[in-house]
């Protein structure tokens, strides 16, 4: 079969790799549709984020959907022709986190197209892959592809909104609006959330949060004081999510959240600097949010019933022999939200 593998920064190659063998208790998956993720990107143009690097050639891709091919003897309740999401995260299920049902802290976690650890994962931007029963969930015929390949990015969103606690009522700040600030815009909502506003510093990915459920959304770059307004009375908003990993960003916003304020960081970037101060005198609730575990589920409910549309956000599906365009398209912000890749 074919596969995107990364080898360098900017080189992205279509290889045949050999399908690996069924096991009695597993699912051979033809996949269909991957999403490229802000990590994929990463990869693409850095050769990986923060301390991880590529080390070795790494098929890429951890957001996908497609058939079930195969089903292994011991397989039960799965069938060749189920149409599924792939959950990309494989806990070791032994480990004490894991143990304590903290399974995205597994110590031995093994995650698609990620290089944090050697030999690296290889990842799902792949033709087939073979995978656990445990990873596999179906899909609703009024379900697409493409929308079943974000059930991973909308899992991180609700694990995000699961951190903040209850937001029945409250007034929430997001700050970067790309394919996951989206996402937890919706999340947000279905959670109860009152009011939900927006920042970013283009307008595209605010024209999306609008089309996606937010009140209100903020250029900062064309309006570097657009928050001045909620910070009276120290502050306005009950809970921050920060989804750009911009240390700027998330400063930024410290002003408009009220004293004893919940703030979730969910993206990733580099180092950033804190106002331990201002943290004290307001008493904010600092809170990270990384991965999921049982969210997928929840997410694949959410798209089989209807209850979040992640259409929107879907700016374009392109052939992966094609990638090069592909991850030029998801890397300009101006005109993709989330490109999907087909993979068949």
């Amino acid at each position: 079969m074919q596969a995107l593998v990364i080898h360098a920064p900017g080189d992205l190659r279509v290889e045949d790799i050999p399908t690996p063998d069924m096991l009695p208790h597993q699912l051979l998956v033809r996949v269909r549709c991957g999403g490229i993720c802000g990590s994929d990107l990463h990869y693409f143009q850095h050769g990986g984020f923060g301390t991880v690097r590529i080390q070795e050639p790494m098929v890429l891709g951890h957001e996908v959907a497609g058939v079930v091919e195969a089903a292994g003897s011991r397989v039960a309740g799965f069938a060749a022709g189920d149409r599924i999401a792939v959950s990309p995260s494989r806990p070791c299920g032994l480990c004490r986190y894991c143990q304590q049902g903290l399974q995205n802290h597994c110590l031995d976690m093994r995650y698609y197209g990620s290089a944090m650890r050697m030999p690296h994962v290889q990842g799902a931007f792949r033709q087939q892959i073979v995978i656990e029963t445990s990873q596999a969930y179906k899909l609703d015929d009024r379900v697409s592809d493409a929308e079943g390949a974000l059930a991973e990015p909308l899992s991180v969103a609700l694990h995000a909104v699961r951190r903040a606690g209850s937001l029945v009522g409250k007034r929430v700040l997001v700050t970067g609006c790309g394919p996951i600030g989206a996402l937890v815009v919706m999340a947000a909502r279905r959670a109860g959330a009152a009011h939900i506003a927006v920042t970013d510093v283009a307008a595209a990915p605010l024209r999306s949060a609008l089309k996606v459920g937010a009140d209100e959304t903020i250029n900062v770059a064309e309006n570097p004081q657009g928050l001045a307004r909620y910070e009276a009375d120290k502050g306005s908003f009950d809970v921050l999510f920060e989804a750009s990993g911009n240390e700027r960003a998330l400063l930024g916003a410290f002003g408009a959240v009220r004293p004893r304020g919940v703030i979730v960081q969910v993206g990733l970037g580099g180092e950033m600097k804190l106002p331990v101060n201002t943290i004290v005198a307001k008493e904010f609730d600092l809170r990270g949010a990384f991965r999921f575990h049982e969210e997928f589920g929840m997410a694949v409910e959410l798209l089989n019933k209807g209850l979040v549309d992640v259409k929107p956000l879907i700016s374009a599906t392109l052939p992966y022999r094609d990638a090069g365009r592909a991850f030029a398209l998801a890397a300009d912000r101006s005109q993709a939200m989330k490109v999907v890749l087909s993979f068949d």
